[in-house]
């Protein structure tokens, strides 16, 4: 059983989300906050396995109670949902710690498959929209000081621990493509990329396949557009 922490200052909104996933067997919303607070207080009270959390609330938006409940409940894992389709806060989220960026119209049976993804430890931002996404963000992107294979950000943030093959799989990934895409690319098998991947998070001390991303943006592995 996954269980959820429902966090949005608008209960009917929180209505709507708890009735599509009580109506899973696999699922249980086991609490409801309506600001970043109450998100922290019910997460270290419930253990969620997963938080949908809105961003913009009053007094402690999503962005800090992200960052405070990955720093402290490490193994709940947040979801971010948002109105907006780019929003200026998705990047911040990202880069906290959230496990994942969704739209709250999202169809129902996304939202559903994103849960189940972010409690089996993976991301749930496609390829496409996370490339999307820090393009749209690169403003607030560090210009890095060197290339990755020169001594500087690159070196500073690990990736010279990483094999020539290690690096090829996370430059396609930061790139806005699937496992099998890469696999594709390098004449892999998709379980090779996978395993690539799993080595390259753990190299990195990266939670997910988006911190992954951002990463490689802000040492300049890759650049937007």
């Amino acid at each position: 059983m996954i269980k959820i922490l429902l966090v949005d200052d608008e209960p009917l909104l929180r209505l709507g989300f708890r009735l599509v996933l009580e109506s899973q067997p696999d699922l249980s919303v086991v609490g409801e906050a309506a600001d970043g607070e109450a998100a922290l207080a019910r997460t270290a009270e419930l253990d969620p396995d997963v938080v949908l959390m809105d961003i913009r609330m009053p007094g402690m938006d999503g962005i800090e109670a992200t960052r405070r409940i990955v720093r402290a409940h490490s193994r709940s894992r947040v979801l971010i949902l948002t109105t907006f389709d780019i929003d200026e806060y998705a990047f911040p989220g990202l880069k906290v710690g959230a496990s994942g960026f969704l739209l709250k119209n999202v169809p129902p049976e996304d939202l559903l498959s994103a849960i189940r993804a972010v409690a089996a430890g993976d991301a749930v931002v496609a390829p496409s929209v996370t490339r999307r996404l820090l393009d749209t963000m690169a403003a607030q992107l560090p210009d890095p000081a060197a290339r990755p294979d020169e001594a500087g950000p690159a070196t500073e943030r690990g990736l010279d621990r990483l094999t020539e093959r290690e690096l090829q799989v996370l430059t396609k990934v930061a790139g806005g493509l699937s496992n099998a895409e890469i696999a594709e690319e390098l004449v892999l098998s998709e379980g090779t990329v996978k395993t690539h991947v799993g080595r390259i998070l753990n190299k990195l001390q990266l939670r997910d396949r988006v911190q992954a991303v951002v990463l490689a943006y802000e040492v300049g592995l890759v650049r937007p557009g």
